[in-house]
């Protein structure tokens, strides 16, 4: 049985994250046991909610246990399996989590899952056709609604979440403008996902800049608003939206370090009659089939070309992970690992 490398949590963060935190080690592969499969991963998930996971903290999740393997998706091909349905070298998609190797209880349901690599490739199921393309799906299909002509902004625009929200959105007839860190992030928004419009955040960092970024950008106010960071940006978004405006609240990675994050005019919510919904796609798993058909079928006809920044071996997880904190990753990021 292979060797297989493995990065643990080996202590929390005080504050930001940092790459002690984490800690490599290699242990041998364990003979299968009936039903069991070993998946050999080609791809593992780098994901900003794995930050909050790493604090002793009370959340929708129970935190990652200090040192024990690092929980996250993984997408790879079995090696070997004592399970009927699955074979050598079929193509799954899992949690496996931060390492090279997982043996898997294939009759556990949702487990493991075999997937068609003819027409997405096998990345893009930790992607837009994976975790991060269903939430987007849910909370701009369920949470915004959008009509037809109707605004809707999304922040982290060119990430594997806010990407997907704005092909989705365009898709549903909306105008869709972009936030996002940079020209070359801002340039992709547009001219590659076919966004009407990207704010680059870093040319506006205080409410009252990006306020009037919006109000060019959104000439007819703010209909829907995917929200992804949090902070002044928030802020500013609430000054430009319609009466009636509805807010997806997928995460607040301006607060993942633990400091809160305030909101400077939470009456706007009241004056404007505003929704306002924070979810998590894991409590949603009856959307997940119609979601990833119609991404599925936008990445495979080539409308949704998703961006991906991919690391190279398991020695670089902690570092690719803690630039995705900070902005540095461009579309969804992965390591790659064979």
């Amino acid at each position: 049985m292979p060797t297989n490398r493995q990065q643990l949590l080996d202590n929390r963060p005080d504050g930001e994250a940092v790459a002690s935190n984490f800690k490599l080690v290699s242990v041998e592969t364990p003979p299968l046991k009936e039903n069991q499969v070993l998946v050999r991963h080609h791809y593992m998930s780098l994901d900003p909610y794995m930050r909050g996971r790493m604090n002793d903290a009370k959340s929708y999740a129970q935190p990652q246990p200090l040192g024990q393997v690092m929980q996250g998706g993984t997408a790879g091909e079995v090696v070997e399996s004592r399970h009927p349905k699955f074979a050598a070298g079929d193509k799954v998609v899992g949690f496996g989590g931060w390492q090279e190797y997982s043996v898997v209880d294939a009759s556990q349901p949702g487990a493991l899952k075999k997937v068609d690599t003819t027409q997405v490739p096998l990345s893009h199921y930790l992607g837009a056709v994976g975790m991060p393309g269903v939430t987007a799906w849910y909370g701009l299909v369920r949470i915004i609604d959008p009509k037809a002509g109707e605004t809707v902004v999304v922040t982290a625009a060119s990430g594997a979440v806010g990407s997907a929200v704005g092909v989705l959105a365009k898709a549903r007839g909306c105008r869709v403008v972009g936030i996002a860190g940079g020209a070359d992030k801002c340039s992709y928004v547009k001219d590659e996902l076919g966004f009407d419009g990207c704010i680059d955040y870093k040319q506006h960092p205080d409410a009252k800049s990006m306020s009037a970024a919006l109000k060019e950008a959104c000439p007819d106010g703010i209909d829907g608003y995917f929200e992804n960071v949090g902070g002044y940006i928030f802020d500013a978004v609430l000054l430009r939206a319609n009466a009636f405006a509805r807010v997806a609240l997928c995460g607040m990675i301006a607060g993942y370090d633990g400091q809160p994050v305030p909101l400077a005019n939470p009456a706007l919510f009241l004056i404007n009659r505003m929704k306002l919904e924070g979810f998590i796609v894991s409590e949603h798993m009856e959307v997940w089939p119609e979601a990833l058909t119609e991404l599925g079928q936008l990445v495979g006809s080539g409308r949704f070309r998703p961006r991906e920044s991919v690391a190279q071996g398991i020695e670089s997880a902690p570092e690719a992970f803690l630039g995705l904190l900070k902005g540095r990753n461009f579309g969804k990021q992965l390591v790659k690992l064979v």
